[in-house]
């Protein structure tokens, strides 16, 4: 299951796990039309892919749709998770409203938290799971303007090396993937052209360069990888 999987980042982990033969659950909230279309990318390639719409902000949302899930597939489990979901709501702190660092925390930080520990238990009893949170550049350096969203990105940094501890002797893998500027809609209303300069290889990332790292990690090859934070941003430091 990926969250917020059906556009950008998420829709090309859904379809970079797709094409390893898995069957693909694409959670989003509101945009219906982004996930359907995601959907069919997959199915029409001959993969399996589901809509599993849900706020991931709001544990009863979640709770109900992942209840309601596993009732209807008692003999399946969700073995990989991709904790991608994410808003920015970018403000100077002094600035920053209630609901800007609210909604960034529940969006990006608590539903890690609520999605991960509907899920976990599935993983201990088959004694195999893959967690993939994705984190951001934000999360390990901070980025001015952004602390809100740095909060909740080092914040998850710390609970999955946390996690990773709890669930290694199960199989249960739990790391992070921080990329940096990445070619969005979450990234459209920054300035590309001066950014990039930043950056050594002079160019921000493709969604498809992120999804093919999540996908070695949710592969059996990385089964002795955990707790780790690996950073895809062109050579940002």
């Amino acid at each position: 299951m990926i969250t917020g999987g059906s556009r950008g980042i998420g829709r090309a982990i859904c379809l970079k796990l797709a094409s390893m033969d898995y069957a693909v659950l694409i959670n989003y909230s509101t945009n219906v039309e982004s996930a359907i279309e995601t959907q069919k990318l997959i199915t029409d390639t001959g993969g399996m892919a589901e809509l599993l719409p849900f706020d991931v902000s709001d544990p009863k949302s979640v709770d109900a749709a992942l209840e309601q899930w596993c009732s209807n597939h008692p003999e399946e489990y969700i073995s990989v998770l991709v904790n991608n979901a994410g808003i920015r709501r970018d403000a100077l702190m002094i600035f920053m409203q209630n609901e800007q660092w609210t909604d960034v925390i529940n969006t990006d930080l608590n539903s890690f938290f609520y999605v991960t520990r509907r899920l976990l238990k599935d993983m201990l009893i088959h004694r195999y799971g893959r967690i993939i949170n994705i984190g951001s550049l934000s999360g390990l350096r901070g980025l001015g303007g952004q602390t809100n969203y740095s909060a909740a990105k080092a914040a998850m940094i710390g609970a999955t090396k946390a996690l990773a501890q709890e669930v290694a002797s199960r199989k249960v893998t739990v790391n992070v993937v921080a990329p940096g500027f990445i070619s969005t809609n979450m990234t459209k209303d920054l300035d590309e052209k001066n950014l990039q300069e930043t950056v050594p290889m002079k160019r921000f990332g493709k969604p498809e360069e992120v999804a093919a790292l999540v996908g070695f990690l949710a592969s059996d090859d990385a089964a002795y990888i955990t707790g780790e934070v690996i950073s895809i941003n062109g050579g940002l430091s």
